[in-house]
């Protein structure tokens, strides 16, 4: 494998992770707006509100770095989903099915990290070079 490729799944991180970052501060500067839109979807949009900052920040964060990778990959996943399910479920509007199949395409990436891991560039790679 050429060397560059080592660099390929830390690269496909911070690209998977972009929107998640953007969405996140968006949410941090518009607390109200966000929490009124939650309302139209889910129950408690207080917590839902918080859970998904921690989410798209947090979780996103550590997906980045490539710390528990296949962990965080299977939350973003499962948040991509049930984001789909919530929120763009009006699949007679286009724009809702594009939004939809976005987020089923961006929980198959994740898949792929579940599957293979954060790579060569990652913290678990670091870990896991330490410990032997």
């Amino acid at each position: 494998m050429p060397d560059f490729m080592r660099f390929t799944p830390a690269v496909g991180r911070l690209l998977m992770v972009a929107v998640f970052f953007f969405a996140g501060i968006g949410k941090l500067a518009a607390p109200a707006a966000t929490k009124t839109y939650i309302a139209t979807g889910l129950p408690y949009p207080d917590l839902a509100y918080w859970l998904a900052v921690a989410v798209e920040l947090g979780v996103a964060a550590l997906f980045l770095l490539g710390f528990q990778t296949r962990l965080t990959a299977a939350v973003l996943a499962l948040f991509s989903i049930a984001t789909a399910l919530a929120f763009h479920h009006n699949l007679g509007d286009q724009t809702q099915i594009v939004n939809f199949l976005k987020n089923f395409a961006i929980a198959g990436g994740f898949l792929q990290a579940v599957a293979f891991g954060g790579g060569a560039c990652s913290l678990d790679a670091l870990v896991a070079k330490r410990s032997r």
